[in-house]
């Protein structure tokens, strides 16, 4: 153990994250599920014994803008942690073959590691007229949905589009387009969020691989990641008093001004991590930087909470 140990930190360093980099995500990680800091050590234990199995993934990509790949991609640190817990057999953005021989890798993988591999899916799947809105390599989205995900040992929507159809689900939808539990008719593991915090997508791997339970809300979401709303942590959660800012948070933050929920954040009714995890290494996230939530984790949120802006 101490040599595969010794090998993960290794491969991190190879990849520019260094173990200071690392602890420091256990951290975040750590605070996204709500345990008391001191359990750091702890994550970082479950994510050095995740990286030395190492489980086999097939990503599928469906209706989607890849911004959810893009989201932990363009997060160097937490891409290089996410890509050293598992092993990408499939991945239709970062795999260097195409055409042919990148259906070719996608029918191996899942006979090779037939019932063991985690399925991760990323966009929604056309169902309408057989779902012909919808192909990749002349094979529907369902075709292939329907062909893959009944062989993996557990399944994984990341992204709002995967989990509940999302943007390529709003009206008039033509394709039929909807998310892979409505679409296959199974019970998901789904990560929503437009995009959602790749440090999500590592706790829920870390939980599954360590055997511990994942306990799940209504729309099959991880209680650490979505159990409770964006306006319950918003650090903007400030009032005036004696023509001052006051917040809950302490005087830093009530200096960020107040609350957006006039100016439509919908804050109070999207459940999600966010002003705990942040986004882009931990630096802001949308409400930080001024502009009020838009409910991108809520099901049907691009025709139930839209417009976005209105004209004064």
């Amino acid at each position: 153990m101490k040599k595969e140990k010794a090998q993960f930190y290794k491969r991190l360093e190879e990849k520019g994250v260094s173990r200071r980099d690392f602890l420091k995500y256990c951290t975040a990680l750590t605070a996204s599920m709500g345990l008391s800091y001191s359990c750091a050590g702890q994550v970082a234990e479950k994510i050095e014994k995740a990286a030395a199995q190492r489980p086999a993934v097939i990503w599928l990509h469906f209706g989607e803008c890849t911004g959810c790949s893009e989201a932990f991609l363009r997060t160097p640190d937490v891409g290089a942690l996410i890509l050293e817990t598992i092993s990408v057999e499939y991945h239709e953005t970062i795999m260097a073959a195409s055409g042919h021989q990148a259906e070719e890798n996608l029918h191996h993988a899942v006979e090779k590691y037939d019932g063991k591999f985690v399925c991760v899916v990323e966009g929604a799947i056309a169902t309408a007229y057989n779902g012909s809105y919808g192909k990749v390599g002349g094979r529907t989205f369902l075709e292939i949905a329907k062909e893959v995900v009944p062989h993996a040992a557990a399944t994984i929507t990341i992204g709002t589009c995967a989990a509940y159809g999302g943007i390529a689900a709003a009206a008039p939808n033509p394709g039929g387009y909807k998310g892979v539990n409505d679409a296959l008719g199974i019970n998901a593991i789904n990560l929503p969020g437009c995009p959602p915090n790749p440090l999500n997508l590592l706790g829920t791997i870390v939980k599954y691989l360590n055997n511990e339970a994942i306990e799940l809300d209504e729309e099959n979401r991880p209680m650490f990641a979505y159990g409770e709303t964006v306006h319950d942590n918003c650090p903007r959660l400030a009032h005036y008093e004696e023509g001052n800012f006051v917040s809950e948070f302490g005087s830093k933050e009530a200096e960020m001004g107040y609350c957006l929920y006039e100016m439509g954040c919908r804050g109070p009714e999207t459940y999600n991590n966010c002003p705990t995890l942040k986004f882009n290494d931990s630096t802001s996230f949308p409400i930080q930087a001024g502009h009020p939530c838009i409910g991108c984790s809520e099901a049907d949120f691009w025709d139930s909470m839209t417009p976005f802006y209105e004209e004064s």
